[in-house]
């Protein structure tokens, strides 16, 4: 595996030849510049590579084939794909320097050169990441190599390549936090790290500890994180770009992500070892980080501010209680039905705060919330919800882009009512488990102001992969940086 990626010529590198399965009998078709190329045509005509999704056939000691699939069905789904499997084929063979042969191959157009060229690295990066700073002594794990040199002729490709690769160190930075263990990873260490990022990224960023949340009203960071040692947190990144295009001076897009350090449950304890992986629980404030360095490093022409609300909710003699009546930043009150619905609670003083204090033009929050959208949706796509159709587009679009998918599920008045309390304003979990995902998104709908386009990810069946996939494996797989960066460049 590398540990970095970098874009530069060099004078001597493997050739990688991408190649389509356009069969014709029982031949395919040759890109010009390798068809002189004795050993590349006689690999393909021998039948031995056909062509698919990231396979590869060693031709000699200086080339090397890699299958894109069918012409008609490429995407940049299809080549971050293709970009992660050839990254691993890479380590094996131990190479540090690469060229793209034929540049043709991608597709028509300096634009959809730079795209594939971008989903290319973003793959290889992916595919070739792994969390390993807490590996010991007794690891048998081979060390990560030094350094990947990429290039193409095409500067085109080349342009792609330099922003796929910091996309991927983004989603990367997401995967690590998320890795992280919670002896390791508290709310403490959480700010910790967002001042190193925001510093990296010459970006402001503020904390609102403990004793200023209490005075600020903000009752559910408050009570979630009461329990721990480690008391809970606001983390505030603040990316305010030297140049803004005159079409998007009065934007300021807000991200607030859910960052539960670790989730036992609280008094409603999870049970059989259902706390088990509860590290993750922090993998939407993980990709709130993840997008604010990635939106920092590309220089993004738009105001962002992104939003961590951080707590670790533990058990303890003053942790929160179920049938406790809590009251939140916007004043609203909350009887607690269950404290394993905590993630909704932190999320709401932040979305509350924002909107009073910000005022932001659109806020889209991302949180691991429910277990529900899992059973509605299945490992492939985040369930969403918005209240307003621009923004509703520009996140289908923004999903599409990225192969980071989503479905849109209901919000209406009957599911707000849903909420409502017999003691309080409302409950934070109807012990009805009807509508379970939409419950989540109702109950935050009290915290923001109607008028504000919103809209609510909930990536609790995306941000881990419990068994290999094509381009991050098992474990925390960064879901919604690249969603997120990709909407904040796209506009209105």
């Amino acid at each position: 595996m590398y540990r970095t990626i970098s874009v530069a010529s060099v004078s001597k590198c493997l050739i990688v030849v991408p190649i389509h399965a356009e069969l014709k009998g029982k031949a395919l078709r040759l890109p010009k510049s390798v068809s002189d190329h004795r050993g590349c045509r006689d690999a393909l005509l021998s039948g031995s590579f056909t062509g698919e999704v990231g396979a590869t056939i060693s031709v000699g000691t200086t080339h090397l084939l890699v299958g894109l699939g069918l012409e008609s069905e490429m995407s940049t789904a299809r080549v971050r794909i293709v970009g992660a499997k050839l990254g691993r084929a890479l380590d094996k063979m131990a190479t540090s320097a690469m060229s793209i042969c034929d540049s043709s191959s991608w597709g028509m157009g300096s634009a959809l050169k730079r795209e594939m060229g971008s989903a290319f690295a973003e793959g290889l990066s992916l595919g070739t990441w792994r969390f390993d700073s807490l590996d010991g002594s007794a690891t048998k794990r081979e060390p990560r190599r030094f350094k990947l040199t990429l290039w193409s002729a095409d500067a085109a490709v080349r342009e792609g390549f330099t922003h796929g690769l910091v996309i991927a160190d983004g989603v990367n930075t997401a995967r690590r936090i998320g890795a992280t263990p919670p002896n390791i990873a508290h709310p403490a260490w959480i700010a910790s790290e967002s001042r190193r990022i925001a510093r990296d990224g010459k970006m402001k960023v503020r904390v609102i500890d403990y004793a200023q949340a209490r005075r600020l009203g903000m009752g559910g960071l408050v009570a979630v994180g009461q329990g721990s040692a480690i008391k809970p947190c606001l983390v505030i990144f603040e990316w305010t770009p030297h140049k803004v295009a005159a079409a998007r001076k009065r934007d300021h897009i807000v991200l607030v992500g859910k960052t539960v350090t670790y989730d036992t449950g609280g008094y409603s304890l999870k049970v059989n070892n259902g706390m088990k992986g509860m590290k993750y629980d922090k993998c939407g404030g993980a990709a709130v980080m993840g997008a604010m360095q990635t939106i920092a490093t590309l220089q993004s022409p738009v105001r962002v501010t992104g939003i961590l609300a951080v707590a670790e909710n533990m058990v303890s003699h003053d942790s929160y209680r179920p049938d406790d009546i809590i009251k939140l930043h916007n004043g609203v009150t909350v009887e607690v039905t269950n404290t394993d619905a905590e993630g909704r609670l932190v999320l709401a003083d932040a979305l509350s705060w924002a909107c009073a204090t910000l005022k932001p033009t659109a806020i889209v929050d991302i949180a691991t919330l429910t277990g529900g959208v899992g059973v509605a949706l299945g490992h492939f796509c985040a369930g969403y919800f918005c209240n307003e159709p621009k923004l509703t587009a520009r996140v289908e679009e923004s999903a599409t882009s990225t192969g980071e998918l989503v479905w849109r599920l209901p919000l209406w008045p009957a599911h707000q009512d849903f909420m409502r309390s017999q003691h309080a304003d409302i409950i934070n979990s109807n012990p009805l488990r009807s509508a379970h995902p939409i419950q989540g998104a109702a109950f935050l709908s009290y915290f923001v102001n109607p008028a504000l386009p919103w809209a609510h990810l909930d990536i609790a069946s995306v941000a881990t992969s419990d068994s290999p996939n094509d381009v991050t494996g098992v474990g925390p797989t960064g879901w919604g940086v690249r969603l997120l960066v990709d909407l904040v460049e796209r506009g209105r």
